[in-house]
């Protein structure tokens, strides 16, 4: 039997913890299920959860490959907890799994014409009033990118210093709206 010489590696971030009461507050019928055009789908229900299942290291990997960097951290371990997510906040419809994430100029070319084209694009909202996109060009000494929280209804980037940080300002503004 062979062992792998690297250390295991602890995830740095709770997602699942923070994702867990992001589900179970969603999908509390009393405080939000008028505010949803249609209500989760009864297996969503059931399961007490608004994700998928993590994305396996090949699948990250190919991801990577396809854009030719290695994604930031948080949001690495992210998509190992769930690859994609439903609505974070009425804004937003879905965090996108690992197979449809790609560079904004690609994805939504005239939204790269008012922000950059070498942000990523991570979410999806079906009229394209918001999204979430993180900036390759902006890098942390830990490896996170600059992620950015985009609106047409706002004259400004909000710049967050991490996809974490961007996740726990848009939990804590979805707790407020209760």
């Amino acid at each position: 039997m062979g062992y792998s010489s690297e250390p295991i590696s602890e995830p740095t971030y709770a997602w699942r913890e923070l994702l867990q009461r992001w589900s179970d507050d969603w999908l509390d019928p009393v405080l939000h299920e008028d505010e949803r055009v249609e209500p989760f789908p009864a297996e969503v229900r059931a399961a007490r959860w608004l994700g998928r299942a993590g994305a396996d290291d090949g699948k990250i990997t190919r991801l990577e490959a396809r854009l030719g960097r290695r994604l930031p951290p948080s949001y690495r371990e992210f998509l190992q907890t769930t690859d994609g997510w439903l609505n974070t906040t009425t804004e937003i419809d879905r965090l996108l799994p690992a197979g449809e994430v790609g560079w904004t100029r690609d994805l939504a070319p005239g939204m790269a014409t008012w922000t950059t084209d070498t942000t990523l694009k991570i979410s999806h909202t079906p009229d394209a009033t918001a999204t979430y996109l993180l900036n390759p060009e902006v890098v942390t000494a830990e490896g996170e990118w600059e992620a950015w929280y985009v609106a047409h209804w706002i004259d400004v980037v909000i710049r967050y210093r991490s996809f974490w940080d961007l996740m726990n300002c848009e939990y804590d503004s979805f707790r407020l709206a209760e």
